[in-house]
């Protein structure tokens, strides 16, 4: 019985793509009640409000940043989703512990949010970036080697996908470490990472090969 279950358990990319899509809202929405705009008291006139909301950057800043990694998060595991002909019991769980490092980041959002000149909690948040990139590594790698992929897929696909994963976590890791020498920097390098994954592919044209002396002749 158990045997007969484990094998039809959990087959439909489309609830797992559903289930996923309410879970990045959730937590992107959750993101932003962690903002608070400036107590009215605490707030003298026009330049007391500027100085307020200079007191809160630190909150956008993180807001932002957390935001940027759920949408590259999000895109990556839909393009694999997208490329699966099934999945089975095993991949939708490792699925499932993709989905619970998207629901940790609202709080390790708000602890280096409020704690950001400390080393921990920024060792917290880039965790928590291990976490989402492992997870979506071991995700797709379980889809190639178990041939759940659609017949259609190019032969080139799975390699470069592994590859991005591989090069946005190896960056990832050298921002973190980059709090051995003052945390903001490393902040700073990790928004140009996501900066980098999130908007340099549509800045860059494609290039169109150019063409032998050969191409250039008429038959």
């Amino acid at each position: 019985m158990a045997s007969s279950y484990n094998h039809v358990a959990g087959q439909s990319v489309e609830r797992l793509a559903a289930l996923s899509d309410g879970i990045f809202g959730v937590g992107m929405t959750l993101l932003v009640l962690d903002l608070r705009t400036p107590a009215l008291e605490a707030v003298r006139g026009e330049h007391g409000l500027w100085g307020a909301l200079a007191g809160i950057l630190p909150q956008l800043v993180m807001y932002m940043m957390s935001f940027i990694t759920l949408g590259i998060f999000w895109v990556g595991q839909q393009t694999q989703l997208n490329l699966l002909e099934r999945s089975d019991r095993h991949l939708t769980w490792i699925n499932l512990g993709f989905l619970f490092s998207v629901t940790l980041l609202p709080f390790s959002t708000k602890l280096l949010a409020e704690y950001y000149p400390y080393r921990a909690a920024l060792l917290a948040y880039w965790f928590n970036i291990v976490l989402l990139g492992g997870s979506l590594y071991a995700s797709w790698g379980y889809a190639v080697r178990h041939r759940l992929l659609r017949a259609d897929t190019p032969a080139d696909v799975p390699a470069a996908v592994c590859g991005r994963i591989r090069t946005a976590q190896a960056l990832y890791a050298f921002g973190a470490l980059l709090c051995l020498v003052d945390t903001r920097i490393s902040i700073g390098f990790i928004v140009l990472v996501q900066l980098e994954f999130a908007l340099a592919p549509r800045f860059r044209p494609r290039r169109s090969p150019i063409p032998t002396p050969s191409q250039t002749l008429d038959p």
